[in-house]
């Protein structure tokens, strides 16, 4: 296993759920991270929790924000090694009852925003020889249920962007990672009627730590291997 003292990860969607359960457990491995989310108040008390890990409290959507990242990573740690390109929202709904306006944002969050930030990790390793980006996918990423098509379809984005990436990059230095979730209770379904974990009848759903260790390793691999995708998922969830 590789040793990730040391190194310098940029983590999106780090204030709940899966991205800051990676942060912690990264920031145990030793690594420096540079934090961003929505809210400040949360990302204060992880770069607490993580030695003063630097933050930029700030909207997915705004297009300098890749940008300012990889920057504030050079800056503040002279290097970037790892981007997990996290940050993400879902929306489902039957035909008759989705807002079309809640599907344009997942759009703009899971696909335009995830795209942005991959291209701008990319160019960035390519400059530097090596880097490892993981794409948060989901199940939905491989396969279809009926109301969540939207969805589905942002995370096939990610798979398909990933996949030809992966091909491009072949015979470099550069890993990319898709990881594949099934159920996680996190924030993401706290607006929802019915909890996914009675729709399924799933009664231990996964954790954001157990993801959490599968990103970490990805991240230890030795350099000649690449694990282009991991599905998790827990031990009853039949889709």
């Amino acid at each position: 296993m590789s040793n990730l003292e040391g190194q310098v990860a940029v983590i999106t969607g780090a204030s709940s759920g899966i991205g800051r359960a990676v942060a912690l457990d990264l920031h145990d491995a030793g690594m420096k991270l540079v934090l961003t989310g929505r809210r400040e108040e949360r990302l204060k008390e992880l770069s607490a929790r993580t030695g003063g890990s630097p933050f930029i409290a700030a909207d997915i959507m705004d297009l300098e924000l890749p940008a300012r990242l990889l920057q504030r990573a050079l800056d503040e740690f002279g290097q970037c090694d790892v981007v997990f390109n996290n940050a993400g929202i879902i929306h489902v709904g039957s035909i008759a009852q989705i807002d079309l306006e809640t599907v344009t944002e997942m759009v703009r969050v899971n696909v335009d925003a995830a795209f942005r930030l991959t291209y701008v990790a990319l160019r960035h390793f390519l400059s530097a020889g090596s880097g490892h980006l993981i794409n948060t996918s989901s199940i939905l990423g491989t396969k279809v249920r009926p109301t969540a098509g939207a969805y589905a379809g942002t995370k096939y984005a990610i798979e398909a962007l990933s996949e030809a990436l992966r091909i491009e990059l072949a015979g470099t230095g550069i890993k990319i990672s898709c990881i594949e979730p099934g159920l996680v209770t996190t924030e993401l379904h706290r607006h929802w009627e019915v909890p996914p974990k009675k729709a399924l009848n799933i009664q231990e759903p996964l954790q954001p730590e157990d993801i959490a260790r599968c990103v970490r390793f990805l991240l230890q691999q030795p350099e000649h291997v690449r694990i282009p995708r991991m599905m998790v998922l827990p031990g009853e969830q039949l889709l």
